[in-house]
């Protein structure tokens, strides 16, 4: 098997592994141990694939009793029996978007003990929640979202700031609900796996404050509407906090998250003679110089044999950032294809190595496109196209410079989200020849 083949593949195994349909069914309750209504909510762009897999579970052991209303990603929906399915803007939001988590919380009124909520929440149901906070406009929350995406910031303190702004996150909606159970299932996408940084905790306590927000603000100099300033200095952006009697009824499990997904990639590698490594699921930084240290670790493994030993797979996830300067041009990238150009870049044409990048989601950045692939001919075929890799990483454009050469990763929707996965692929050195025997030379 060549071996983007093999990258391609392990890229496929870590999305198969965080598919809802195998890890929610475990996490759900006995609906015959329910006394009340069960309600599913939710929002992400897993949720709808969530959805699916409940009603697939709970089918002809009580589907009837369940109703619910989840939001997802345009194109993003599964078919649903007993559970509405909206679809929404990502990764700014829209006005579907704000009008469904008004439904939302609409349909967890007048809740009583004996009820149950479910909340299928998976990464991108901060923007698919776009409630705005007393005094904000939908307008505001989407100046603010952009202005977020380009700061540089990482995803935690993106969603500090977007929890002090909502109506309906940092543990809000879970208190909506009261004095109802909540059961949240997390599919996670950010490092750490903090049910809090997860859609910015719709149904989780927020040990954060405005305070908090508002230091973000300004270590990253983004400019706020005057009514988001406000609500910060003032504090009436204030979350649910950890403690809150709302919250004594809600219960929180990760289903599936980074990790998992990168066991699965190594097991494949392990099955096609690779030693497979995991250097973290929780990397973070700027995705070109993610790129320029992994390469470096790539590097020296090929021509050093350490810290490992060729042939080999280096594994990683997480999720990098891209800070947008005012005066950069403004090309067609995302993340994951940034961090691989980079890659490619400084690893310089090696000959044994070979990479591939892209979001489990099947979307990087705002392109329908998952990721790309590198080799040590990608340099010389975008040099031959008349491209220049550099000018294109400074232009944010690694979207544009790898659908030129053929070598995208276009998957369509997935069903699931759990963020970034990077894989470096070291073959070994060619075993040396033989010297040619003296044939004047005596015999042993």
């Amino acid at each position: 098997m060549k071996p983007q083949q093999l990258l391609r593949r392990m890229f496929d195994a870590a999305i198969a592994s965080a598919q809802p349909a195998l890890c929610v069914p475990r996490f759900l309750p006995d609906l015959a141990e329910v006394r009340g209504r069960v309600i599913v909510i939710g929002a992400g762009k897993a949720s709808a694939a969530m959805a699916k897999a409940l009603e697939d579970h709970w089918r002809g052991r009580g589907l009837e009793r369940v109703e619910g209303y989840v939001v997802t990603r345009y194109g993003y929906g599964a078919p649903c029996e007993r559970i509405e399915i909206a679809l929404a803007a990502h990764p700014v939001p829209d006005a579907a978007g704000e009008a469904a988590a008004r439904r939302m919380l609409q349909r967890v009124t007048g809740l009583t003990a004996d009820d149950l909520v479910i909340c299928l929440i998976s990464g991108g149901g901060s923007a698919l929640l776009p409630l705005p906070g007393p005094g904000l406009t939908l307008q505001d929350k989407q100046a603010i979202n952009r202005a977020l995406l380009a700061s540089g910031a990482a995803i935690g303190e993106m969603n500090t700031v977007r929890r002090h702004l909502s109506a309906i996150k940092g543990g809000r909606l879970a208190a909506a609900c009261h004095p109802a159970r909540v059961l949240t299932l997390l599919i996670s996408d950010v490092p750490g796996d903090r049910p809090i940084d997860i859609a910015s905790g719709p149904t989780v306590a927020d040990p954060t404050s405005c305070a908090d927000a508002l230091a973000i603000v300004r270590r990253f100099g983004i400019q706020l509407p005057r009514a988001a300033q406000e609500l910060l200095q003032s504090g009436r952006g204030e979350t649910v906090r950890p403690g809150d009697p709302r919250l004594a009824q809600a219960r929180t499990e990760i289903v599936a998250a980074p990790q998992i997904a990168l066991e699965a990639a190594a097991a494949v590698a392990r099955e096609a003679g690779y030693a497979a490594h995991i250097l973290g699921d929780a990397i973070e930084g700027e995705a070109r110089d993610v790129g320029k240290v992994l390469a470096g670790i790539a590097l020296q493994v090929a021509g050093r044999g350490q810290p490992f030993t060729p042939p080999c797979v280096l594994l990683s996830g997480g999720e990098t950032t891209v800070t947008l300067r005012a005066d950069a041009p403004r090309g067609r990238g995302g993340r994951n294809v940034e961090c691989l150009l980079a890659q490619a870049i400084a690893l310089d044409g090696h000959a044994r190595v070979y990479g591939i990048g892209g979001d489990t989601d099947g979307v990087d950045g705002a392109e329908e496109i998952a990721g790309a692939l590198i080799g040590p001919d990608t340099l010389a075929r975008a040099w031959a196209q008349g491209l220049r890799p550099g000018d294109e990483l400074a232009g944010h454009n690694a979207h544009g410079l790898f659908q030129r050469l053929g070598d995208s990763i276009v998957t369509g929707p997935t069903g699931t989200n759990v963020n970034d996965f990077r894989a470096l692929l070291i073959e070994p050195a060619a075993a040396a020849a033989p010297a040619p025997k003296d044939p004047h030379a005596p015999h042993a």
